[in-house]
């Protein structure tokens, strides 16, 4: 994509949501890491769901390790892989009071060295804690990227790269939330709603669905 088609794009992105923000609920960079760990292969709903009632009895490093894998456990079952997800939680609670004084790190280094916290995560938590420019790539943003031509890529660290280096900087620090909820609203997996997008004009996407505007 030509680059006045990614400025215009993005534009339109800021003119239609100035402010975007996470769905995440949460209100301290812990409160959203852990999220975003629970976050995998799971919905952003599901998620606060779960949080809604976790936080008012534990939202600290000290208060998820006092609670333990198995009194964490039953806040998050209805969350996917749940065992796997508390473990890593309290672990990386006490990796946090073991090297980072309780504070969640601000670099990319320290959070993928933390159970559970890959680089997607790290970057979520890097742009939206923050306020780094960097961009995190999940399915959605994987899937509007490749397919209206703005960062192609066969993997999400070539997508990653590619929109890092195509996307105006004046737009990075929103650019993933402006991605990734257009691609869980409008530009769907199957049923992607062209004729409502607000660029359709621009994306390349060769199978658009006819009478776009």
């Amino acid at each position: 994509m030509i680059p006045e088609k990614v400025v215009q794009m993005f534009e339109r992105f800021e003119k239609a949501n100035p402010d975007p923000r996470s769905e995440l609920q949460f209100k301290s960079p812990y409160e959203l890491l852990v999220a975003v760990i629970l976050s995998a292969q799971a919905t952003d709903i599901s998620v606060n769901k779960a949080t809604e009632k976790l936080y008012p009895v534990a939202n600290t490093p000290e208060a998820i390790v006092q609670l333990g894998t198995e009194g964490l456990m039953p806040y998050v079952k209805t969350i996917n892989l749940y065992p796997t997800k508390s473990r890593n939680i309290v672990r990386m609670s006490e990796i946090l009071l073991e090297k980072h004084h309780g504070k969640v790190p601000d670099n990319r280094e320290d959070l993928e060295a933390l159970p559970g916290v890959g680089r997607k995560t790290a970057n979520v938590v890097l742009n939206t804690a923050f306020h780094q420019n960097v961009m995190a790539v999940d399915t959605h943003i994987f899937r509007v990227s490749n397919r209206t031509g703005l960062a192609p890529g066969k993997n999400v660290l070539e997508v990653e790269k590619r929109l890092v280096e195509v996307i105006p900087p004046k737009f990075m620090m929103n650019a993933h939330h402006w991605l990734l909820l257009h691609g869980r609203y409008v530009c769907k997996a199957k049923a992607f709603q062209c004729s409502g997008c607000l660029i359709s004009d621009l994306c390349e996407y060769p199978d658009k669905i006819p009478n776009a505007g």
